[in-house]
């Protein structure tokens, strides 16, 4: 069964959070980094991003890197701009964005529930990422930025939520993104065990989100620990990492779109009319056509949206990976038309995020960049727990999901 575990949160004080709340580690480059905190010493980028504090250039996996972030954020608690819970908390996290807010709890996951299969995932994990998180971890001692969980619905679960996010928020802001963060605290130590043993007893697994390496590496340097450690108990701060727990039918997953640089050789009428062997094809003129649902896509070329419906055959609904659109996409056009086989390496595709709307799907082609763009409904999380539960990998970039967790709102020593 799948463990939580409070622990005496590192957080910021409600008059300095919104300077030091920052965007997780990977979703802006140095560059854009080093705008966000200009003129902000206090932002969490200076820890999850040291790299701003270097000269430009510097390798990115270096020592010096690791080192700045432990320093800087050596720095922020020593300045008071991180200070320790007194007793173990657990914490309660809201988004708000489009009207709609989401609640996770947040709490450790434990480094044997990762090990054993408890905390299950549907995506492959690269070791030079996993080694660059890694790095992180053991230099400065913390898990800086938690992981995105799901977990099963479960009603008494909701209930509690519900009862807390009744109270004052220890912090409310809105960020510049229009998404609203709202964050509250669980010191009540009958309620924190009480949380805990529903996790232990009622919830046989959680789901990995977003933030597959960051949890490989939270996992893989508790094992560490341990192995390093001639009087390890079990009991370690070592032995649990940060995440935020949200309900399943809370989360909400958006497209994750394709633009390609060339169709293989064809030309758009050969290419058009070699997409009716797998799909209706039907042209929408220059408004922008979104998929209406589930083995449906939209294509924009040439400055006409059409769109794509899959015939049937062309997908496998009894099969978690089969009745994937990114599925149906990979083997009725992007592999047999194109010549696009291999999504992690080939220089010829790129991957866009539904947050980031259709036109610019649009802006990529008319820009003369692309040639083409797909648009395809998004995943659902069913369809993301069937895969995960049944051992399966999702194919490469599948999955976005929005808001994203705001670092710095509370972190995780490892001793």
């Amino acid at each position: 069964m799948a463990v939580l575990h409070a622990f005496r949160g590192y957080r910021p004080g409600k008059e300095n959070v919104r300077e030091v709340a920052s965007r997780p580690y990977d979703v802006l480059n140095s560059a854009e980094a080093r705008d966000e905190v200009d003129g902000n010493p206090w932002s969490f980028l200076h820890v999850v991003k040291p790299e701003v504090d270097l000269p430009v250039g510097t390798d990115l996996h270096s020592g010096a890197v690791y080192n700045k972030g432990k320093e800087n954020l050596q720095r922020l608690i020593a300045e008071g701009y991180f200070i320790q819970d007194p007793s173990r908390r657990l914490y309660v996290y809201g988004q708000t964005m489009f009207g709609k807010t989401q609640y996770g709890i947040v709490g450790c996951a434990a480094v044997d529930d990762y090990l054993n299969g408890v905390i299950k995932k549907h995506e492959l994990t690269r070791p030079d990422k996993e080694e660059d998180r890694m790095n992180h971890i053991r230099v400065t001692n913390f898990n800086a930025e938690p992981v995105f969980f799901a977990y099963p619905d479960h009603a008494e679960l909701d209930s509690i939520l519900e009862k807390v996010v009744q109270g004052d928020a220890e912090y409310n802001f809105t960020t510049s993104d229009g998404v609203g963060h709202h964050f509250w605290v669980i010191s009540d130590q009958v309620l924190i065990r009480h949380i805990e043993e529903l996790f232990e007893n009622d919830l046989p697994f959680t789901y990995v989100a977003d933030g597959h390496h960051r949890t490989a590496a939270a996992a893989l340097v508790g094992q560490e620990r341990r192995k390093n450690n001639p009087d390890h108990r079990g009991d370690e701060e070592y032995n649990y990492f940060l995440a935020v727990h949200f309900p399943a039918s809370q989360l909400t997953i958006i497209d994750y779109n394709r633009v390609v640089r060339d169709l293989n050789g064809k030309s758009s009428t050969e290419f058009l009319e070699a997409l009716k062997k797998g799909f209706v094809v039907e042209e929408r003129g220059t408004e922008i056509c979104k998929p209406a649902g589930l083995h449906d896509f939209s294509l924009y070329l040439e400055g006409k949206w059409y769109s794509l419906s899959a015939r049937p055959g062309t997908y496998r609904d009894e099969d978690p990976i089969g009745c994937l659109d990114v599925t149906v996409l990979s083997e009725q056009v992007l592999g047999p038309l194109l010549n696009i086989t291999d999504l992690r390496k080939s220089e010829r595709i790129d991957f866009i995020g539904g947050i980031r709307g259709l036109e610019e799907l649009k802006r990529r082609v008319d820009s003369g960049e692309m040639v083409a763009a797909f648009a395809l409904y998004p995943v659902t999380m069913k369809q993301l727990m069937d895969i995960a539960d049944n051992g399966m990998i999702m194919p490469p970039k599948t999955t976005w999901f929005e808001p994203k967790l705001r670092s710095g709102l509370v972190i995780h020593s490892l001793e």
